[in-house]
């Protein structure tokens, strides 16, 4: 198990520094706005987790790289001690990424020592895998923080060249019916899964129906044309308060001359591609407007086990935007996954029975039940080993920055 869990390891943390390959030091310092982090935090922070919550514990005589770090570069683990306020992680021009990235090396070497000795128990070993798996999601957040960042340039550069490769046609919508009844929900047990998809439980659904692949830019831009972000009616109230708030007149990136700033830099905005960098608020007000609403988190469950494919492009297909659903003879449920999250109807609450680990780790997931609203699937920035059914994202109502969009459901 050690030797598989080192190789993983390695490949998953080769991955990152592949991400990051051809950025500059000024590009990985940047932070545009409070929920954005500086590149160079995301890899101290990765190897902050695995030294803080795998080495100093549970390897002997583990000297730690820098004391420093310890506070540099916590991001929310009040038990673990004192951290950074995260609105000034852009001001830590030092350590330099030079050292960071030294950093890193020594966390791995010491982690593949460890590996290799076959000296960590197995509650070690389960922390590894965390480690894996949140680094994962670091990847992630790496390309949305920095399409962030480099929005705010008016050049509009490019994180790689080149166009993404989109096709102009797209699957027809329909709508696909489900029964309902009484169906399973949450981690069938079966590899890893984060202490939020579990204990799996039932629970009872009416029937319903969703949409077989994504909303377009074509049918929100119908949207926008039709009044929508002018009209109260379509809106919650804490939704029609943002709106008026920030100003919103289109989704995140959207730019003039019909274009939208991607990670290519500013891209024609396909029209059958799917609309993406929506907030929940968003989601709902065209949900509203097309006569429709979003699907609960337990109803997109239970249509992805069902129909659902994984035929996405996930962030391996280096696309680095979503692509349109393939026209097929007969209507199927697609761009489950490695396309966009999409966003339900769903508060981020525990499951029945639902118990955070011990200790400063079971901060993870458990403490932002709160205010939250749940996304289901993945995304083209998503690992496609990190895709499953059961994962439950979770972001603020009026979060955009993220690869979100929009599946419509009816009852």
């Amino acid at each position: 198990m050690s030797a598989q869990l080192a190789r993983r390891l390695a490949g998953v943390r080769a991955q990152t520094l592949a991400l990051v390959e051809g950025l500059s030091a000024e590009d990985c310092q940047l932070q545009s706005m409070p929920d954005a982090s500086p590149i160079k935090w995301h890899l101290a922070h990765t190897s902050w987790f695995f030294e803080t919550f795998v080495l100093q514990p549970h390897v002997a005589g583990h000297a730690p790289f820098d004391p420093a770090f310890r506070t540099l570069f916590n991001s929310y683990y009040v038990g673990v001690g004192a951290r950074a306020p995260r609105v000034e992680r852009g001001l830590m021009s030092r350590p330099s990424l030079e050292r960071v990235l030294a950093y890193r090396a020594a966390v791995d070497a010491a982690l593949q020592q460890a590996l290799a000795s076959d000296a960590l128990a197995p509650a070690a070993l389960a922390l590894v895998r965390l480690g894996i798996e949140h680094e994962q999601q670091h990847q992630e957040l790496i390309l949305t923080d920095l399409q962030h960042h480099l929005s705010r340039n008016p050049l509009w550069p490019a994180y790689r060249a080149g166009e993404t490769p989109v096709s102009d046609e797209a699957a027809a919508l329909a709508f696909l019916p489900f029964e309902g009844g009484v169906v399973p929900i949450g981690h069938t047990g079966e590899g890893f899964a984060f202490d939020n998809e579990m204990p799996r439980h039932r629970v009872f659904l009416e029937p319903y129906a969703l949409a077989s692949r994504l909303v377009t830019n074509a049918e929100y831009a119908a949207f926008i044309a039709d009044g929508g972000y002018r009209r109260p009616e379509l809106w919650l109230s804490d939704g029609w308060d943002c709106v008026q708030r920030e100003g919103w007149t289109a989704p995140l990136y959207w730019l003039d001359e019909g274009l939208q700033f991607t990670l290519r830099g500013a891209q024609p905005r396909r029209p059958q591609a799917p609309v993406c960098h929506v907030s929940y608020y968003e989601a709902e007000a065209y949900a509203r407007w097309a006569d429709a609403r979003l699907p609960t988190e337990f109803e997109w469950e239970h249509a992805a086990e069902t129909q659902g494919t994984d035929d996405g492009s996930f962030v391996e297909a280096r696309h680095f935007h979503p692509a349109p659903a393939i026209a097929a003879g007969a209507a199927s449920l697609q761009q489950c996954h490695g396309e966009l999250w999409q966003w339900t109807a769903s508060a981020y609450l525990p499951f029945p029975g639902y118990r955070p680990a011990a200790g400063a780790v079971g901060e993870y997931n458990g403490k932002f039940m709160i205010n939250q609203m749940v996304l289901r699937g993945s995304s083209c920035a998503t690992p496609r080993e990190h895709a499953r059914n059961s994962y439950r994202n979770f972001f603020p109502p009026a979060a955009r920055w993220q690869f979100s969009g929009i599946r419509l459901a009816r009852s």
